[in-house]
């Protein structure tokens, strides 16, 4: 491939999907692509397909999920990797940051060891001493406090927004080149929330990352998506029902599922009298 037609090529791009469990189906046939460095917002109700599709792209999903269509990362179409070849790219090109930093950690195993886990799984061979400077490296650039003095410490020890912080160091210590944050604010409060989303959006602009940003909440998306070329994309009933940049979805969204959602978000100015649209 010529490199002028290579460097356009998106980082990922997904094809057709189709997802279904039980013979019933939970993502219909959707296509969106996502460059290096961008940020897509995939957002949708609870069982809209969001997270279904956030793991066939790791092909995380149960061995009784059927699918079909085509995820291409770079020049490799992920549906058809070997098993293997898979395991490779997991954590390494592609990382993922679960929606739950309560539970996402091991509670028995120090946070040290959990983050160290996460870089020897693809270096084996690392020396112990840089194993040791890259993990208070990567807890340093999430900005936990005092990492050389925490390292030791086990999950109930840190507050919820230091959890998803060392989920997000766990996420990044090989440097991957696509993120995954499923639902990463949902379980903290909104100030912890901002700094989390500040600590995104400085990231991907250090480390040219892209990232898909799986959310329910359109406000929070927003603030992931706020850089040139980032997208929203809505999910209802499995389908893309619609996609622009966050300043289009505001002004005009066209769908009318999108405006029910931009509706039923309250703001200062909603009538408490009047229930929120469903």
């Amino acid at each position: 491939m010529p490199e002028s037609e290579s460097s356009q090529r998106p980082l990922l791009e997904v094809s057709k999907l189709t997802i279904a469990f039980a013979g019933k189906t939970a993502v219909d046939s959707i296509s969106f692509t996502l460059a290096a460095g961008k940020t897509l917002g995939l957002v949708g109700e609870s069982g809209s397909g969001k997270s279904a599709t956030s793991l066939a792209l790791l092909r995380l999903l149960p061995l009784s999920a059927r699918f079909t269509g085509e995820i291409r990362f770079g020049d490799r179409n992920l549906l058809a990797l070997p098993e293997a070849e898979m395991r490779s790219l997991r954590g390494r090109s592609i990382a993922m940051i679960f929606q739950e930093p309560m539970t996402a950690l091991n509670p028995v195993m120090r946070v040290g060891h959990q983050v160290a886990e996460a870089l020897l799984a693809h270096h084996p061979r690392t020396p112990r001493a840089e194993v040791r400077a890259r993990v208070l490296a990567a807890m340093h650039e999430v900005g936990l406090p005092d990492p050389e003095l925490r390292l030791r410490d086990y999950p109930h020890q840190f507050s919820g927004g230091q959890r998803q912080r060392i989920l997000i160091a766990i996420a990044l210590i090989n440097r991957p080149r696509l993120l995954i944050a499923d639902e990463p604010t949902t379980a903290l409060d909104v100030t912890v929330q901002a700094q989390i989303l500040a600590l995104l959006r400085e990231l991907r602009r250090t480390h040219n990352l892209a990232m898909l940003f799986i959310s329910h909440d359109l406000a929070v998306v927003a603030q992931a998506c706020d850089q040139p070329g980032d997208r929203i994309a809505v999910m209802q009933h499995g389908q893309l029902v619609e996609s622009a940049s966050a300043h289009d979805l505001f002004r005009a969204p066209r769908h009318a599922y999108t405006r029910r959602l931009l509706a039923s978000a309250p703001t200062m100015h909603t009538d408490r009298d009047r229930p929120l649209a469903l």
